[in-house]
């Protein structure tokens, strides 16, 4: 939302005086995120004044069409210029950058030579300027905004500040000047003049039968519609108007569309004006009931769903309710009789409406977060005196629908904001800063009854006041956090051994990183993906077309992201990320959509739950170059595929679970260079060198990978204590002849199992390949302790030889002298 300082200043007298950065921290402290704040002044350098138009020469010989324009800027002779904008003619008052002047981005007014004509400035645009994004023409003034000559400055409010705030999904009512004057009057204790006062004011009553009624079906809760007749559509919007428009983000149409606009800006209650013409009857908000396709003003033709809302007359569909309006009773310059719409609409349904057609507008943006229910009526009210004092129109009337929702109260005792924040208040530190955020406030002996404006929707529970008295008295006054509480929420194994994950990862040098969860078809049969994990659930309403489906594997992203930062020169790192997958098992339900208003039904809870993917919680894990980066001492080690099947091997240890490793030839791992480990026979991690077509085509160099389906990982005790001996330990190193086809792993099972109880450690040292063909031998380190005694020469050689001949027995291997 962008406000301008000169309008929120009208509603808030004396505002400006306290500076820009003063007011951007006030908002701040009242919880509203700044993330900008443009000072006009700053942005333009150098002489711009104001112009009048006195010949226009059409040059014909170009390949677009160029004027050659002749200007009185209050000089002593004229000043001509090059311009391609067709939307002014002779007379009108334009803003003329001259010579040596310098507008946004740094572009320096010169005079030159161009079209074959010499130019001595430029007519500017709103765009030019800064104003706003409009660059569909240039900027005209009527004769009572400025003076010919005359600084372009001041009628243009170049000296304004306008305030960029993000608003937040709960606080709708602050999408508009009115809730972020009554704000920031509140945080500085001045008067607030509040912008919906009087509007409703005069004969808005009658009800002939030449005017366009309201009807309401489903999915609103109050509908004001007001008919005018005998609009002049020769009519323009004033500078006013155009300038807050501009600087609040928006650019001038037309002047009903503008009204609306403007209203909507001012108020926080969107409108639509329809031509009254146009529409058979009555204007009704109800479902669409079935697929029919729709052009919006966007000229989109769109397939609109049974559960769409919309707004439709007796005949036909006008418009996406509270989203966006139809062709076909589009206001035009041809237009004479208008009807101005103002709904109070369900929020739940302009979403659905927004998400499912992927059309975010001004107006469904605020619906989604609640607009206030009063503020129809006020709202049209104001759009219409606009209407007939700019205009020239004539009030018909006014036809409305449904109820105004009651007004909500929650009653509370005064001990239970101090208990919530933690420390003291007095009855008026409760009491006004309620009533400052609009809420009516009745005491008695046992406490407050607070009556919720109709505007905040979001204080729904006692909870909800406490956060606007911390809000609004200072965060900064609350000591710290409260004591914890018994019975208070705990945090699960899984989420406990998942973080001790992440902080021993980043400990090692490692970063996380946050993916989104969709891939494309493509990337799942580049890498080789089968089966199981190439079957994924495709998104109906994917965010990216090139990226429909939801993640099989966490691989996908980490290779992007891989890929991102070698292209930013990035070359040496190991990043990780844990997060869920999902796989198709299974055909989903078709999702419900449950009646708004009441709990859903046993059966919809079922049928919701299953329309669920499958989702499983993974971690993920690549190694990327070397180890420790370029280095001038010594040639610095890349990663090998032994690292990554090292760092599973840590982590399983690291959570005190026995496991077997075995060769694998899992997609996208290099044959014969993958590891599987497995946990009571159940296949849990793979690990290993990426596959070098893989490697090749993301320009990786060199890259390991591993992955831990955690779901399947069994709970264990996060610390496992080691016994504590005194006794010295016996070492003894083995060497063994043995098939090539022989994994190192079975060896190492076989000697374990016939070494005994006293076996500590065994540890693979060695493995020389070329002992004899079609053989390698193998050599590992056995650690022999016992808590109780020294063992012997004798008995440490016992050990040994029970561990080589059980080697023998189960894998043919020889003990090499």
């Amino acid at each position: 939302m962008k406000a301008p300082l000169s309008w929120l200043d009208e509603f808030v007298p004396g505002l400006a005086a306290h500076g820009p950065e003063d007011i951007a921290e006030k908002f701040v402290s009242l919880g509203f995120e700044v993330e900008d704040v443009i000072e006009l002044k700053n942005s333009i350098k150098g002489p711009i004044v104001i112009g009048q138009v006195l010949s226009i020469e059409e040059l014909t010989e170009h390949k677009k069409p160029i004027r050659y324009v002749g200007l009185d800027c209050g000089e002593k002779q004229t000043r001509y210029v090059i311009c391609g904008a067709r939307n002014f003619q002779i007379g009108d008052r334009v803003v003329v950058a001259l010579p040596g002047s310098t507008l946004p981005g740094n572009f320096e007014i010169v005079e030159r030579m161009t079209y074959g004509r010499n130019s001595n400035g430029m007519i500017c645009s709103a765009r030019e300027l800064g104003l706003g994004d409009d660059h569909s023409g240039i900027i005209t003034l009527s004769p009572e905004a400025a003076e010919i000559g005359e600084d372009a400055r001041n009628p243009l409010g170049l000296k304004d500040v306008i305030f960029d705030i993000s608003i937040n999904p709960d606080r709708g009512y602050a999408m508009s000047i009115r809730g972020l004057a009554r704000e920031v009057s509140n945080a500085y204790d001045m008067k607030f003049i509040d912008p919906a006062d009087n509007y409703v004011e005069g004969n808005w009553e009658r009800e002939p039968t030449d005017s366009v009624k309201a009807k309401i079906t489903d999915g609103a809760s109050v509908m004001f519609v007001r008919t005018f007749h005998g609009f002049d559509s020769k009519l323009t919007s004033p500078w006013w108007m155009k300038s807050r428009l501009q600087k609040s983000g928006m650019r001038s149409i037309s002047l009903p569309v503008d009204i609306t606009n403007y209203v909507m800006l001012e108020l926080g209650q969107p409108l639509h004006a329809f031509d009254a013409d146009s529409v058979d009857g009555f204007l009704e908000i109800r479902r669409v009931g079935k697929e029919i396709p729709f052009t919006t003003l966007d000229g989109v033709n769109r397939l609109l769903n049974a559960d769409d809302l919309v707004v439709a007359d007796s005949s036909k569909i006008l418009a996406l309710a509270g989203t966006m309006g139809g062709l076909e009773s589009e206001v035009t310059n041809s237009t004479k009789n208008i009807a101005i719409e103002a709904v109070a609409f369900d929020p739940p349904s302009i979403s659905r409406n927004s998400r499912g057609h992927h059309l975010s507008t001004e107006a469904s943006r605020r619906f989604e977060r609640g607009v206030d229910p009063n503020m129809a009526e006020i709202a049209s009210a104001r759009a219409g005196s606009l209407l007939m004092e700019l205009g020239n129109a004539q009030y018909v009337g006014t036809h409305t629908d449904g109820d105004l929702p009651t007004q909500r109260s929650l009653t509370v005792s005064y001990s239970y904001f101090a208990q919530r924040l933690g420390y003291p208040l007095t009855n008026s530190e409760i009491k006004n800063p309620l009533i400052k955020i609009g809420c009516g406030v009745t005491e008695s002996k046992d406490g407050l009854t607070v009556h919720v404006p109709s505007w905040r929707p979001d204080l729904t529970i006692p909870a909800d006041l406490s956060e606007e008295l911390a809000r609004v008295n200072g965060y900064q006054r609350i000591p710290s956090l409260p004591a914890p509480r018994k019975n208070q929420a705990v945090l699960s194994w899984a989420q406990k051994r998942n973080r001790v994950l992440g902080q021993t990862l980043v400990a090692q040098g490692y970063v996380e990183v946050l993916n989104f969860p969709f891939v494309s078809s493509e990337i799942i049969t580049e890498l080789g993906f089968t089966g199981e994990r190439a079957n994924m659930y495709r998104l109906a309403n994917p965010m990216a077309e090139d990226k429909p489906y939801l993640r099989p594997h966490l691989l996908p992203g980490l290779l992007d992201a891989a890929t991102r930062n070698i292209g930013r020169g990035f070359r040496d790192f190991a990043i990780y990320e844990e997060g869920l997958i999902f796989r198709k098992k299974v055909e989903l339900e078709k999702s419900i959509k449950p009646e708004l208003g009441r709990k859903p039904s046993e059966d919809q809870i079922r049928a919701m739950t299953e329309s669920v993917p499958n989702q499983i919680d993974f971690i993920s894990g690549l190694l990327v170059g070397r180890k420790n980066g370029d280095n001038w001492r010594k040639d610095e080690p890349e990663f090998q595929w032994f690292d990554a099947i090292s760092q599973v091997e840590n982590i399983l240890n690291l959570l005190n679970l026995p496991f077997t490793k075995s060769r694998s030839n899992l997609a996208p791992w290099h044959p014969g260079r993958c590891v599987e480990f497995c946990i009571n026979g159940v296949p849990v991690s793979h690990a290993g060198e990426l596959h070098p077509r893989v490697v090749a085509q993301y320009g990786l160099g060199c890259a390991s990978a591993w992955a831990i389906n955690l779901d399947l990982l069994p709970q264990t005790a996060i610390v496992s204590p080691e016994p504590i001996t005194t006794m010295p330990a016996a070492v003894q190193d083995v060497a063994v002849v043995v098939d090539e086809a022989v994994p190192a792993s079975q060896v190492e099972s076989a000697l374990r199992s016939g070494a005994g109880k006293y076996l500590e450690s065994i540890n693979l040292f060695d493995r020389y390949p070329n002992i004899a063909p079609g053989k390698v031998s193998l050599a590992f380190t056995l650690v022999f302790r016992s808590s109780e005694k020294t063992f012997t020469n004798e008995e440490v050689a016992h050990f040994r030889a029970d561990a080589l001949q059980a080697a023998q027995e189960q894998c043919g291997a020889i003990p090499r002298v």
